[in-house]
């Protein structure tokens, strides 16, 4: 019998006994992984629906009708109602974290210089992508690196929709490793 899935980074046995399969367990990337300047590109992109735009604007609670109300929209400047600004940050975000994130992530720091060059509408693909701007090891958490990131969003067009920069504390490979072996 194959032993359980590790955690992210957990390099198992040295050796694969043979006949036992082998278990890959996904992941983001290490600190160490993260090159300044490497430009991450998120697949698939996601198609925002009516649906999707009422459920985030009214689990939020934003009642404003630009989202929520088409006679009102339809009389304002777009002609139709606009995806939940909000809503297309948190997708961005969510592109990421399989390619860069995923158990790799101590803590999302911040967000700034968050722009919305152009609205996304119903029925909208929303792609992604990630650009390494900097990175520095902490000055006081052992094992973890402070890393910044700027994403871009765009629609189905190539029109950027979002764009804002995000710091994020990350676990370096040891760090993440020796996280996991103190629990």
């Amino acid at each position: 019998m194959s032993e359980p899935a590790r955690q992210a980074g957990d390099p198992g046995p040295a050796a694969q006994p043979e006949g036992e399969e082998r278990v890959v367990l996904q992941r983001g990337l290490w600190y160490e992984e993260l090159e300044t300047g490497t430009v991450y590109a998120h697949r698939p992109g996601r198609t925002l629906t009516e649906a999707d735009n009422v459920l985030f604007s009214t689990l939020t609670m934003n009642s404003q009708p630009l989202h929520l109300d088409a006679a009102y929209s339809a009389g304002q400047p777009f002609g139709q109602r606009l995806v939940n600004s909000m809503l297309t940050l948190a997708v961005m975000v969510g592109q990421s974290v399989g390619q860069l994130t995923q158990g790799t992530l101590v803590a999302q720091l911040g967000l700034t210089d968050v722009v919305f060059p152009h609205p996304l509408f119903h029925g909208d693909t929303l792609y992604s992508q990630t650009r390494v701007a900097a990175k520095r090891m902490s000055g006081s958490r052992p094992g973890q690196g402070i890393v910044t990131l700027e994403h871009t969003g765009h629609n189905q067009d190539g029109t950027v929709v979002a764009t804002f920069t995000r710091t994020a504390l990350m676990w370096t490979e040891s760090g993440g490793q020796q996280s996991r072996n103190t629990r």
